[in-house]
């Protein structure tokens, strides 16, 4: 093999195929595109690269995504929310659409769960339909209906009437939406 996936022996390569969803080919078009991340020096070990949170930020598939913060820190396993390879086809295979409705329930639930505590609380909910709807002045909700709108999403999924909703509910509700798991993906 030549160019920029040589450094991956066909053992990683298989490896890698156990441990994720993905394909050969996309494992070889990840680390191609993690490569390109990587500062020119440190390419000769691409598996030992960690891309700052800001570098990463910048790839085109993240970059839109109202949640790329949230992104980075969950599959991020640094405290600067850097990115290793490992990290990154950890995200690609949450993302894959051969990802299961349960492992992308579980990674939207965490993305989702901003304070970290295990729930989605008012606060929680305030900030994912901030991400959603943006916070400038002509797309930020008012208050009352933010209040509503949060009022509503608990009044649906909010099944033993705590005031947050748990990873159970949340997977409860994915599972009645048909086009979660369709619309849950990063695709390079």
């Amino acid at each position: 093999m030549g160019g920029s996936h040589s450094h991956l022996s066909k053992e990683l390569i298989t490896e890698y195929q156990e441990l994720t969803y993905l394909t050969k080919q996309e494992i070889l078009l990840a680390y191609k595109r993690f490569s390109e991340l990587a500062q020119k020096e440190e390419r000769s070990n691409v598996r030992a690269v960690r891309i700052p949170k800001p570098a990463f930020l910048m790839l085109p598939e993240i970059k839109a995504n109202p949640f790329k913060d949230r992104i980075c820190n969950v599959f991020s396993t640094s405290d600067d929310c850097s990115m290793s390879f490992e990290d990154f086809l950890d995200m690609l295979s949450a993302f894959s659409e051969s990802a299961t409705l349960e492992v992308k329930s579980h990674y939207a639930f965490r993305i989702f769960d901003f304070d970290g505590d295990g729930a989605l609380n008012e606060t929680d909910l305030e900030m994912l339909v901030n991400c959603l709807t943006g916070k400038e002045e002509d797309t930020k909700l008012s208050n009352n209906e933010m209040n509503q709108l949060i009022s509503n999403i608990l009044e649906e999924s909010d099944i033993d009437k705590d005031g947050t909703i748990n990873h159970s509910e949340f997977q409860h509700v994915i599972s009645r939406s048909p086009d979660f798991v369709s619309s849950f993906k990063i695709v390079l």
